[in-house]
């Protein structure tokens, strides 16, 4: 039986990540573990660090958030220690999962930043689908409140850009 808390929250953190094909954000897991009250924000982040500098897990930043993926060694661990996981525990994290699967998904799905080169700024957007980009834009505009409503637009409208993109570049007579 697990004695320390962090241990159990870094198996359950493994186990969240082996579970979903596809990252998730540092906030799409502290949603979990607050509203189910595991633990409190600042153990999460420790944890997170911790799964990271022992390398059970990689974090990329995207934008302003951050993604995390199980490395091989973190899907090792799991198979040796997953067992000592609470099935109250595993119950939470697969409800959660399931409940939440394509919103998770789609958070993850379509990004957006800008950042700031010579007077312009630069705008990029992405679609991706588990670990593969499936479209990258980089747009310059004029100014920072364009740049933020073109990433403010991002999440609702890449979808339809992505498929208006993909339609042009197959027939691109328009008939």
């Amino acid at each position: 039986m697990i004695q320390e808390p962090e241990t159990l929250y870094k198996l359950m953190i493994l186990y969240m990540l082996n579970k979903v094909n596809f990252p998730l954000t540092n906030s799409q897991l502290t949603q979990f573990f607050l509203d189910k009250e595991y633990t409190t924000y600042f153990t999460l982040q420790q944890v997170l660090s911790e799964l990271c500098e022992s390398n059970l897990i990689k974090g990329r930043q995207v934008g302003t958030s951050t993604r995390y993926e199980i490395t091989g060694d973190g899907r090792e661990t799991l198979g040796f220690f997953g067992k000592d996981i609470s099935g109250a525990a595993v119950s939470d994290m697969d409800e959660y999962i399931k409940d939440n699967k394509f919103r998770l998904r789609s958070e993850v799905g379509s990004s957006s930043d800008y950042y700031k080169e010579g007077s312009e700024y630069i705008v990029r957007c992405e679609v991706r689908e588990g670990k593969s980009t499936l479209f990258s834009l980089s747009i310059s505009v004029p100014d920072e409140d364009e740049a933020r409503a073109m990433c403010s637009n991002w999440k609702q409208q890449s979808q339809s850009i992505y498929a208006h993109a993909i339609k042009s570049l197959l027939n691109p007579s328009g008939k």
